[in-house]
């Protein structure tokens, strides 16, 4: 298989949030042919790096380990929840029919093997594999999970990245065989749909015991929820079907994993150095502090300027837009965020995780020139509401201000709006926000999951909450998505490129998003913990 959200894990990385910087460790390409258990994704890298200062090799089971959420998750269906807070949680209680490894590799979960083309796909089950109620997975509940999100009627915010829009799946109870079929090509249609989280019977009959439960076979279920403060998970004895054969016997596994809401990342640092918290994602200033703990990172974007161009809204006109950004000093407004630690962004893509190589930035967006800027809107008093996530820290507030005083240079007045992760998908993404400007980074496993959020259905039913309409960009991607891997590359690159040139898009900086722990080690799967991995020190 060659490589092809997880989070941005990133499965899809979905709207941002501290977590959702978190990008997948490698994107892997369906292959045209047969697939295998364990294959390497050729030309993907993966940027995780564990500190030395975890040399301990004695583990120590039956423990609980507390685990930092930068937000509510808000509903637990993941199939329908946007922020990557919830499938922090989801990872825990859903496994997915493939997996990747730390390295990039991609390894079976669900399925022992794999197969298929830019338009079909084939999964065959492990035997044996349980619900978390004792009942078995069948072939036709993966089948069920597909079509679900497949059908832009239930308004699944993971259409177009774990399904293309209109694909049908069928499922053989009897031999295990799942079996896809895309009414378009997808590049990567293989390692898309099998990154799909797996929802057992009795939650797909009912959905809305999903919001704050859990209906999978993961490794872990759910043994209590109090929204806003936590979540506690249970291990499950007999688990012995996870990510390349993951099982729940294995020493220092924690039995318990109490998932808590830590919204300040000042608080968060606090309690991994006091042992309150055993595992946590810190961004900011407060890094500094935690340098002798043991650590996995991830450079992913950090800093992306989305433009609303709904119809009455300012940013609608690409001048505007185009005038906006000359007035702005990105590499300035990166180190802001960033709080100096960032570096200029080459696409909407982590650079060493995308299966497509390139700068796609290069040249396309506007330079600096305050002067121009000021020309273009010539006199024009335009007022904006700003939207950013309070979950990136004190550098997301500090660039926002930024932004403020250098539009009003242009006679622009800027309303600040700091934002949870959860309202980012309630008004963000549901299209209820009046928003015109939103400091917004998106964590994607491959160029295909990008499509979905700049083009197609918009809110409410769809996924392009800034109401991108780009003929480029269509006619790249429909070129590009009739071929499997990375020989599409070259039109994935020129798709993502129109996007910067009509300013549609603005990714300014990248950054590296460390996740630390006191007291276990652990491992990341596109840029998430991978449960299977925690390992608790004796």
């Amino acid at each position: 298989m060659e490589p092809a959200f997880r989070r941005t894990k990133v499965r899809k990385r979905i709207l941002t949030t501290a977590a959702a910087l978190s990008v997948a460790a490698v994107s892997v390409a369906a292959c045209s042919s047969g697939g295998s258990s364990s294959t390497a994704a050729s030309g993907a890298s993966s940027s995780a790096s564990a500190s030395s200062s975890a040399s301990a090799t004695s583990y120590a089971s039956g423990k609980t380990a507390s685990l930092v959420l930068p937000s509510d998750p808000g509903s637990l269906d993941p199939d329908l929840a946007y922020i990557d807070d919830a499938l922090e949680v989801d990872y825990f209680l859903y496994d997915s029919l493939i997996n990747f490894t730390p390295s990039g590799q991609v390894e079976s979960n669900l399925a022992s093997k794999w197969s298929g083309t830019t338009t079909t796909a084939s999964y065959t089950l492990k035997p044996g594999v349980t619900c978390s109620d004792g009942s078995p997975l069948t072939a036709s509940t993966v089948a069920a999970n597909i079509n679900f999100v497949a059908n832009p009627k239930n308004a699944s915010s993971r259409l177009g990245t774990w399904a293309p829009p209109g694909a049908t799946a069928t499922g053989d109870d009897k031999t295990g065989v799942v079996t896809v079929k895309s009414p378009v090509p997808d590049a990567f249609l293989v390692t898309d749909v099998g990154q799909a989280l797996i929802v057992c019977g009795n939650g797909m009959k009912d959905r809305g015991t999903l919001k704050e439960g859990g209906d999978g076979t993961g490794m872990y279920t759910l043994s209590s929820a109090v929204p806003g403060s936590s979540y506690t998970l249970t291990l499950r004895p007999g688990y012995t079907w996870g990510p390349g054969g993951a099982t729940s016997a294995v020493q220092g596994l924690p039995a318990t994993v109490d998932l808590k809401v830590v919204t300040n990342m000042t608080t968060a640092a606090n309690e991994l150095l006091s042992g309150e918290a055993t595992i946590s994602q810190v961004i900011g200033p407060d890094t500094q502090r935690l340098s002798g703990l043991y650590s996995q990172s991830v450079y992913a974007p950090m800093g992306e300027l989305w433009f609303n161009e709904k119809p009455g809204s300012p940013t609608a006109s690409v001048a505007v837009r185009r005038a906006l950004t000359e007035a702005v000093q990105l590499s300035q407004l990166g180190q802001v965020l960033s709080t100096g630690t960032g570096k200029p962004a080459t696409g909407a893509i982590a650079p060493a995780l995308s299966p497509c190589k390139g700068n796609t930035i290069g040249s396309s967006l506007p330079a600096y020139d305050l002067s121009a800027a000021k020309a273009a809107l010539g006199g024009q008093k335009l007022t904006l509401n700003l939207y950013y996530p309070t979950s990136l820290g004190t550098g997301a507030s500090a660039a926002a201000t930024l932004l403020q005083q250098t539009w009003s240079q242009l006679g622009v007045t800027v309303t600040l709006h700091g934002i949870t992760d959860a309202e980012l998908s309630s008004e963000i993404v549901a299209g209820t926000a009046d928003w015109n400007v939103g400091i917004i980074p998106v964590g994607l496993t491959s160029p295909t999951q990008l499509v979905g959020f700049v083009s197609g259905a918009t809110p409410p039913t769809g996924a392009d909450f800034a109401y991108i309409n780009n003929a480029a960009y269509t006619a790249d991607v429909t070129k590009a998505s009739t071929t499997a891997g990375q020989a599409g590359c070259p039109s994935w690159n020129a798709a993502e490129t129109a996007l910067f040139k009509n300013v549609d898009l603005v990714p300014f900086v990248d950054s590296a998003i460390t996740s630390y722990a006191k007291g276990a080690t652990f491992q990341l799967s596109q840029g998430d913990i991978q449960p299977s991995s925690i390992r608790m020190l004796g």
